[in-house]
C-alpha cells in the first residue's frame, strides 16, 4: 500500500492561452471569463479540476483505485452502490444496521476514498439520494486549489466565422452560407495557486505518495490531451512546488506564493506569447526549511 503523504506543500501553475477561449462564462454568452472590475481573465478552479480528472480517467483507463467519481454521463448514484454493495447495505437495511455497527457510515466512506482518486484527492459530496439515511457522506479533499488569474488584463475578441453548409432545406433556397462567432483570447498567461494538506489526507482520505505524483503529472499534461478549436493553443508552462518539513507546514502559504513574481519585460505593450515575461522565486523569502522546485 502506497504511503500516505507527511509534508504540507504549495503550488503554483502558470498557464497560457493563444487565441482560445480558456474558459468560457455561461452567463456572458460563453465569452472568456472576466473580472469586470479589472479586466483579468478567471479561470475556475472547477475547470482545472476537469481538466486533471480527464487525464488521470486517460491514463488509468478505470485502474482500480483510480476511478474517476464526477464524469461525464455517469449518474453519481451508481458510484455511490458501488460502497453500498461492498458494505452490505441498501435503503431497507441501512438504518438497523447502524445500531449494530456505528462505524458503517466510515466503512462506506474509506471505500469511495480508496476507490476514486478524484474524491481521495479534491474531496466530495456524496449525499444524493432522497433517503437522507443512506449516503456516501461528505469527503474534504487535502487538494485545493484557486480560480485562475491572468497576469494582465485581457481583452476578450469576438471572431465572426462562416460555414458553408446549410442548415435546413428551406434556408438553402435562401441563402450559401450561414454567419457565426467565436470568442478568443489573443493571449493571456494565467496563474492558480493551489494547496496540499497532509493533515487531511492522513485523517481522511489517504492521499498517497504515488498520488501525489500523478498529480503533477496530471497538471503537466493537463491541456495535451484536451486540445479543441475552441481553447485554442494552451499549455503550462511552469509548476511551483513548496515542500513543508512536516505535516502542518512551516510558514504562512500567502508568503511563499508572494515569492513568486510573474512580471512582463521592459518594453512589451502587449504580450503574445510566453518569452515576454519574466519568472522570479525570491529564495531569500522562503524558509530554510521549505524546500522549492520546478516541475516544469
Amino acid at each position: 500500500m502506497a504511503e500516505i503523504i507527511k509534508n504540507r506543500y504549495e503550488f503554483v501553475i502558470l498557464f497560457d492561452v493563444e487565441n482560445g477561449n480558456p474558459n468560457g462564462d455561461p452567463d456572458a454568452g460563453n465569452s472568456p471569463r472576466i473580472d469586470p472590475e479589472s479586466g483579468y481573465g478567471l479561470v475556475t478552479d472547477v475547470c482545472l479540476k476537469r481538466k486533471i480528472r480527464n487525464y488521470v480517467q486517460t491514463v488509468k483507463e478505470g485502474e482500480k483505485g483510480y476511478q474517476i467519481y464526477i464524469k461525464e454521463d455517469v449518474p453519481l448514484n451508481r458510484s455511490d452502490n458501488l460502497a453500498f454493495e461492498d458494505v452490505g447495505v441498501n435503503e431497507k437495511t441501512v438504518k438497523e444496521l447502524k445500531k449494530t455497527d456505528p462505524d458503517i457510515d466510515v466503512k462506506i466512506r474509506d471505500f469511495m476514498c480508496s476507490h476514486f482518486f478524484d474524491i481521495r484527492t479534491f474531496g466530495a459530496v456524496m449525499t444524493t439520494f432522497v433517503k437522507a439515511a443512506l449516503n456516501c457522506g461528505q469527503v474534504r479533499g487535502p487538494v485545493q486549489l484557486s480560480f485562475a488569474r491572468s497576469v494582465d488584463p485581457i481583452i476578450s475578441q469576438d471572431v465572426t466565422i462562416t460555414r458553408v453548409a446549410i442548415t435546413t432545406e428551406k434556408d438553402a433556397e435562401k441563402k450559401n452560407t450561414e454567419m457565426g462567432r467565436k470568442s478568443i483570447v489573443p493571449y493571456a498567461l494565467y496563474r492558480a495557486e493551489g494547496y496540499i494538506s497532509a493533515n487531511l489526507a492522513r485523517k481522511v482520505t489517504g492521499f498517497s505518495e504515488d498520488d501525489l505524483e500523478l498529480l503533477w503529472e496530471a497538471i503537466i499534461n493537463m491541456f495535451e490531451i484536451d486540445h479543441s478549436a475552441a481553447r485554442g493553443k494552451m499549455a503550462v508552462r511552469k509548476l511551483i512546488v513548496f515542500k513543508h518539513s512536516s505535516e502542518l507546514g512551516d510558514c504562512p502559504a500567502y508568503k511563499l506564493f508572494d515569492a513568486v513574481q510573474v512580471l512582463r519585460k521592459e518594453g512589451i505593450l502587449y504580450p503574445r506569447k510566453y518569452s515576454d515575461y519574466e519568472v522570479e522565486i525570491h529564495t531569500d523569502m522562503i524558509p530554510e526549511t521549505v524546500m522549492v522546485s520546478e516541475k516544469i
